[in-house]
């Protein structure tokens, strides 16, 4: 079992600093959300999780071609979450 608190706090800061740094839809502000939805996901949060996932996918969709690959994971990440939460 990972330490989730550590794991959290370091994730918030990276959002943070990734935040002041970056344009609102910058396609790197994608990548702290999707790790506090994998964060949230391993600790069994899925509601939190699958919020982390949607914001980076939002971010993703304005930012990045149709069909890249980290579009794809980012789909792949909202399907298990409702896969997990028995939402299918």
């Amino acid at each position: 079992m990972g330490d989730y608190t550590k794991a959290l706090e370091f994730s918030k800061n990276d959002l943070e600093i990734t935040g002041k740094t970056l344009p609102p839809n910058h396609a790197d502000l994608a990548f702290p959300y999707n790790w506090l939805g994998k964060i949230h996901r391993s600790m069994k949060e899925y509601s939190k999780a699958l919020s982390y996932f949607q914001k980076s996918n939002s971010i993703r969709e304005k930012a990045l071609p149709e069909k890249h690959p980290y579009l794809a994971i980012t789909y792949s990440n909202i399907g298990d979450v409702h896969r997990l939460m028995g939402d299918y």
